[in-house]
């Protein structure tokens, strides 16, 4: 392993905090971290943040063994771990250097993997900070990096060939943009393609026969040139997306200022393509919305403590909105797909008792929450994605509506891209979307927010969807029920939240808090719930299933349930007016799209 000193090795470049990340033992998912610091005064803290990707406070310093430091001689100093992420240096002023080695065992996009095969890293989760320096240069190094392994990053290391440098090496304005550049290195495979200006990375980590990559360009040329025509804008040279195809059920993306860590599972031998498209368009719009146009309640980031939100519902569920409209520009999926994911999702949120009480604002605040299996049970809680979503589609219909379709949903983000984002500043929450759609319609949207995003009162949805000639129609359907509820925990595991009174589940021993680890044989995907509703009644499936420690069979037949569904259709009577509204609205056909 190498062996960082205040004289070697000689950093790229000087900053006042310098890291060295060494992987010398992958294979026991251990990084040794030094961090130098060229100019220590003779008493610095350095803080391990305590959340990052998740609103989910994790500690990662649980992760951390044994820290310690040295001057510039090499003689020992002084080290005090003040709290469980703090720890306090004092000795003589000079150079010195902390090292501390870290166990990374998480995978998926939310966390920080090492293993003889691959390697992922969200920096937040590996390295420590000092609070005073936190604003200013950083330099990173990875050393003894596995023979055969690339590389590739969203900014700083620039993507660096392993293969064509003995090291990887890059500088970041500060530790935020830092820990904004995940890294990902392994067996990987990359593809680029230029478009609009700019150059676009696709790296793929996982069984590479398990996905099409000529699909998947495709695809992401679509969505990319979509977005960029939709938003008139490109605030970047290069954009990388760092994809993981697991066999088992991780799923989920995060977002970064750059690029995205994706993970789409490939579990049944194939990654489902259209899933994977949805969820990149996802996390392409994140790249304005959440990462520039951006809520004051979350700057400064605060690693040290949670940061409570009342406006994931915009930040989260209205980029939900945006990427459905994205799909349906690019051509990867028809207007009866959209109207019919429209639907499910408006199907979804009625469906959620919770949604009787708690609000689109409430939902966000409580972000932090959803690491409770119980808090994510629908009668205690909606999903701020979820009506987040349908209020971004009420809020593009209402100023359609108000401005004869001469301004929409896009207006409104180019008017908060042009006055909060290209400004440097962070919108106020509700109040600042409110004031954007009012400034873009001319008209007060007071009602709208106190009552929809702020309130609970009943959404009217054919007030709305009247303009674009649909009507929602609710009617009652048979579907498959497996005879217990589940959700999918922050690893991408369902776990059983609820387990029917008289099912064939409860008869066969099938436990509350349960975690699926196999469903006939093969690994449990994150959308094990759609899975199972495509099934038959009468099926029988197989369930591995983990509890208290210990993993139990389970043979389960499906039942049937009656439940209310929604479906878009046409009002009586559609007009040449409404249909024109309609095709403007789905495919942008002689939408203005004003500027800002």
């Amino acid at each position: 392993m190498t062996r960082v000193t205040c004289s070697a090795p000689v950093s790229p470049q000087s900053a006042p905090t310098e890291y060295f990340v060494s992987l010398a033992d992958a294979q026991n998912h251990l990084a040794h971290v030094s961090i130098r610091l060229p100019q220590f005064s003779g008493s610095a803290t350095l803080d391990m943040p305590i959340w990052n990707a998740l609103y989910q406070v994790r500690n990662f310093a649980a992760n951390v063994i044994d820290v310690r430091v040295v001057e510039s001689a090499g003689s020992p100093l002084k080290v005090r771990q003040a709290s469980t992420s703090e720890w306090e240096l004092s000795g003589t002023a000079g150079c010195v250097v902390v090292s501390y080695d870290i166990h990374l065992d998480r995978p998926g996009p939310f966390g920080t993997e090492l293993t003889s095969e691959h390697g992922f890293f969200n920096w937040a989760m590996v390295l420590m900070y000092v609070p005073e320096l936190r604003s200013q240069p950083v330099s990173i190094r990875l050393l003894d990096i596995p023979a055969g392994w690339s590389l590739r990053d969203t900014h700083v290391l620039g993507g660096a060939s392993v293969g064509k440098v003995a090291n990887a090496v890059g500088i970041a304005p500060n530790y935020d943009a830092l820990a904004d550049s995940p890294a990902r290195l392994g067996n990987l495979q990359t593809r680029s393609f230029q478009q609009d200006g700019a150059t676009y990375y696709i790296v793929v980590h996982g069984d590479f026969a398990a996905y099409d990559s000529v699909a998947l360009q495709s695809a992401l040329q679509r969505i990319t040139h979509a977005t960029v025509g939709w938003m008139q804008d490109r605030p970047y040279d290069e954009y990388t997306f760092l994809y993981n195809f697991p066999l088992g059920p991780e799923s989920g993306g995060m977002e970064h200022a750059y690029g995205t860590a994706i993970s789409a599972t490939a579990a049944s031998g194939k990654v489902e393509m259209s899933s994977l498209s949805a969820l990149s368009a996802h996390e392409f719009f994140h790249l304005w919305n959440v990462k520039r146009i951006r809520p004051q309640s979350l700057e400064p980031i605060d690693y040290q403590h949670q940061q409570d939100t009342r406006a994931l519902w915009f930040s989260e569920g209205v980029t939900s909105t945006v990427s459905e409209l994205m799909l349906a520009r690019a051509g990867l999926i028809d207007e009866r797909t959209y109207l019919s994911d429209l639907a499910a999702e408006i199907s979804e949120l009625e469906s959620r008792p919770a949604h009787a009480w708690q609000s689109a604002e409430n939902a966000s605040l409580n972000a932090w929450l959803e690491g409770n299996a119980f808090y994510r049970m629908p009668e205690r809680s909606i999903s701020y994605y979820n009506k987040g979503n349908v209020l971004g589609l009420l809020l593009d219909l209402r100023i359609r509506q108000l401005t004869a379709d001469r301004k929409s949903l896009r207006d409104l983000f180019l008017w908060m891209n042009e006055h909060y984002a290209k400004q440097h500043r962070y919108f106020p929450d509700s109040s600042g979307v409110q004031e954007a759609a009012e400034a873009v319609a001319g008209q007060s949207f007071t009602e709208f927010f106190r009552n929809y995003v702020a309130g609970v009162k009943p959404i009217p949805y054919d007030e709305f969807f009247a303009f674009v000639g649909l009507r929602l129609v609710s009617e009652t359907v048979s579907v498959a029920d497996p005879g217990f509820s589940l959700t999918a925990n922050l690893d991408g595991q369902s776990e059983i939240t609820a387990v029917s009174p008289g099912s064939d589940a409860e008869h066969e021993g099938l436990k509350t808090g349960d975690r699926i680890l196999e469903v006939n044989g093969r690994p449990s995907a994150y959308y094990l719930d759609r899975e199972l509703a495509r099934m038959i009644p009468g099926q029988s499936i197989k369930l591995r299933v983990a509890r208290a420690g210990k993993e139990h069979a389970l043979k389960i037949k499906i039942g049937e349930r009656q439940v209310q569904d929604f479906v878009l259709t046409d009002v009586a009577n559609v007009t040449h007016e409404q249909r024109a509204h309609r095709t403007a609205w789905i495919h942008g056909d002689d939408e203005p799209g004003g500027g800002p």
